[in-house]
């Protein structure tokens, strides 16, 4: 279900009677033999492991942790701990797009400086994970009103165009997650208004200005990808680019039915 490095494993050593921790694998006790058993034990040792100061800040939303995205869960965690034990998390992003003259431009926005994960830096202009019980094109929906004040039916417009895979070291430990990626174009007027205080400034770039920015610090490792499969998708970056067949390797076909719901 997941990856810990040892220290992480070794800790989980002292709840004896949730986990069997040996030198090559971390297993959850037989008896905690049902969904909720393991729920219920999971999230005894999430709230004392947040006490201990080893979790991002607390969500108080769970996560459904499956064999893959929308099979039954095993079990439930909370969104803070997702991290810690390496588990799949899985997220709806899309570029917001448009054409200004002969120019394409690319709506970017600054996460909040309050934000646990990513604090300040910029991020696509929707983008958030997919919360227990919702579609990725129900959360495309939501997050759009959210965080751009994107009407419904123009949301609904957002062309699904791939799912990246990211796998990286963290602080909180390892984040694996699951991008389901879009384009929507917009329309040459428009401009986002949040409506959830996530965001607190929004940028927009044209294609070259977007390849430099996603090639620096500011942007979070997710949106870069996001960005970046749309750079390739336009032609912004040249097919004949000696580095073009490696970035080629982000950006991939659909792998998963975008109407799934995640399980519940």
């Amino acid at each position: 279900m997941g990856l810990l490095d040892r220290d992480r494993a070794a800790f989980l050593e002292r709840w004896p009677d949730v986990f069997r921790v040996s030198k090559a694998s971390v297993e959850l006790q037989p008896s905690l033999a049902d969904e909720a058993a393991r729920s219920a034990a999971l999230h005894r040792v999430c709230v004392a492991l947040s006490a201990a100061g080893v979790l991002s800040p607390w969500r108080g939303e769970r996560y459904a942790v499956g064999e893959h995205f929308g099979a039954p869960p095993l079990l439930h965690l909370e969104r803070a701990a997702a991290r810690y034990f390496g588990v799949w998390t899985h997220a709806a992003h899309v570029n917001g797009v448009l054409r200004r003259g002969d120019e394409v431009c690319i709506w970017f926005a600054r996460r909040s400086f309050d934000k646990a994960i990513d604090p300040g830096l910029l991020d696509n202009l929707v983008g958030g994970g997919i919360s227990e019980g919702y579609s990725v094109p129900q959360t495309v929906v939501k997050e759009s009103w959210e965080e751009a004040g994107i009407e419904a039916p123009l949301a609904r417009q957002a062309l699904p165009t791939g799912t990246l895979c990211l796998v990286r070291e963290q602080p909180q430990g390892l984040q694996r997650e699951h991008v389901f990626s879009h384009d929507l174009w917009l329309p040459e007027d428009f401009a986002p208004r949040n409506q959830d205080g996530e965001a607190v400034e929004h940028r927009l770039l044209d294609v070259h200005d977007a390849a430099a920015c996603i090639a620096g610090e500011d942007v979070t490792a997710d949106a870069s990808l996001v960005v970046l499969g749309f750079l390739l998708r336009i032609g912004a970056i040249a097919a004949e680019d000696p580095s073009c067949e490696v970035l080629q390797y982000f950006c991939r076909p659909p792998s998963a039915n975008s109407t799934t719901t995640a399980p519940r």
